[in-house]
């Protein structure tokens, strides 16, 4: 199994970016997938759950209207649309694969895969 994340950078207040995360060794209609972020000094929070049949059921509050999860079944990868990007969005991204229950989406324990993170930052 593994995730490879990409598609960061660096990005103006107000901009956009989508991030990738390709997976390997199995296919997303099984599993959950998750994208986190981990701003330096602080946890690793969620940011969206898509579940194994594609549908996108949480964002975290912070980034909703903002922020669009998806998946293309054919590529096997998933994306973090993001736009109108804030400095606080500044974070390393992660998407990781789960089985999360629907009342702990964002837990990370749920999580087993991990891909290896990308850099966002939002500066001007």
């Amino acid at each position: 199994v593994q995730l490879q994340a990409s598609g960061g950078g660096l990005v103006q207040p107000g901009g956009s970016l989508r991030l990738s995360c390709a997976a390997s060794g199995f296919t997303l209609d099984r599993y959950a997938m998750g994208w986190f972020r981990q701003a330096p000094g602080k946890e690793r929070e969620g940011v969206s759950c898509m579940t194994s049949s594609g549908v996108v059921l949480y964002y975290a509050e912070t980034v909703k209207g903002r922020f669009t999860a998806s998946r293309d079944n054919a590529k096997n990868t998933v994306y973090l649309e993001m736009n109108n990007l804030k400095p606080d969005d500044t974070a390393v991204y992660y998407c990781a694969r789960g089985r999360p229950v629907a009342s702990a989406w964002s837990a990370i324990g749920m999580y087993h895969y991990w891909g290896q993170g990308t850099q966002v930052t939002v500066s001007s």
